[in-house]
């Protein structure tokens, strides 16, 4: 395993990180723990999940990833040995996050009362790395969108976030915090806001989806990823498992995510099928699984601190958590661009 230094903290994070998001619906408690093992064993440190969880989203099921986190590190006696991060909603018309059925948003009361039942369900007292899910100020889906549609609305100031995310360090209650589904603007003005008032805490991650079909962090954030100090914690790299090929041509395997639950319209856009079917046909011109390649070329890209996986089933995390030992040659990268230069982001 490889390890990359997280921002400007003093963690060093594993390449690869361990996503959650199924656990307690796709995969049960058993499965986790059993996926939690394996990681730790294959020397991944970083565990990424969020109160949300699991997905989809449900009211009866929020929140069950981090109970499962909670008892394996409970039952094994690991939370020394894991970086751990979890996320807080940001503005929603979902009513279940919070005890007196308010819609969610950033202020004071509701990222302390997330917080605190994020700390409770995960059986620890304190999270490595809080991230924000989602800004609190309306935007139009997709952080780096190829359309851009303005959008108005209410918002908490982001110099309060900072304000009220520093003193849940000075708490104690978490080491470090994040952002997530952001946009360079958003990351840049979060830079400012703590870069105002001397003693603020500092953001040192942007979780967004990176991947073949979609590398418009390319565009703004990678520069930032790069010239801040800002890590990405790239989630989606296989866009949702379009990439490995198993959704082409309609195909609905049995038990997969998008056969389940229909969700997978984010890679389904005009363009998209025939990007993908590039991208799996060049693997294996080069004697590679696609989902390897696909997760090998996100490793590969130096703004890249870590890369969420996710798996329902043993043979899907071992097969990913091995593309470590994949590497993308100048050949295969040139190939990868001139794909992308014909099929420029399609699923943004």
């Amino acid at each position: 395993m490889q390890y990359r230094r997280l921002g400007r903290t003093d963690l060093n994070v594993s390449l690869i990180c361990l996503g959650t998001m199924t656990w307690g619906q796709q995969n049960t408690e058993a499965d986790g723990h059993a996926q939690m093992d394996y990681a730790l064993d294959h020397g991944i440190n970083f565990f990424d999940t969020a109160e949300l969880y699991s997905i989809p989203p449900r009211p009866e099921t929020q929140g069950s990833t981090e109970r499962i986190i909670g008892s394996w590190f409970k039952a094994r006696g690991t939370r020394d040995k894991v970086i751990l991060a979890t996320k807080v909603v940001g503005r929603s018309d979902n009513t279940w996050f919070r005890d007196d059925g308010a819609k969610a948003e950033l202020s004071r009361a509701q990222i302390e009362e997330a917080v605190n039942k994020s700390l409770k369900r995960l059986q620890t007292d304190y999270i490595d790395l809080y991230q924000i899910h989602w800004p609190d100020r309306p935007m139009p889906w997709g952080s780096n969108p190829t359309i851009y549609r303005h959008m108005e609305g209410d918002s908490h100031p982001i110099e309060e976030t900072v304000a009220i995310m520093s003193d849940l360090v000075k708490a104690g209650k978490i080491r470090h915090f994040g952002l997530s589904n952001e946009s360079a603007w958003g990351a840049m003005t979060f830079l400012k806001a703590t870069e105002a008032t001397p003693g603020l805490a500092r953001i040192q991650s942007i979780q967004n989806a990176y991947n073949l079909l979609n590398r418009t962090y390319e565009v703004a954030l990678a520069e930032v990823s790069m010239r801040e100090d800002v890590s990405l914690l790239a989630y989606s790299p296989l866009a949702q498992g379009y990439l490995t090929g198993k959704y082409l041509d309609g195909a609905r395997p049995p038990g997969a995510r998008t056969t389940l639950f229909n969700r997978g319209q984010r890679y389904e856009t005009p363009g998209a099928e025939a990007a993908i079917r590039k991208y799996v046909a060049l693997a294996r011109e080069f004697g590679l699984d696609p989902a390897q390649m696909a997760l090998a070329y996100v490793n590969s890209r130096p703004f890249v601190t870590s890369n969420i996986i996710g798996a329902t089933s043993m043979e899907q995390l071992r097969t990913d958590i091995a593309s470590i030992d994949v590497t993308i040659t100048p050949e295969l990268e040139k190939r990868i661009d001139a794909i992308h230069l014909e099929h420029c982001n399609p699923c943004p």
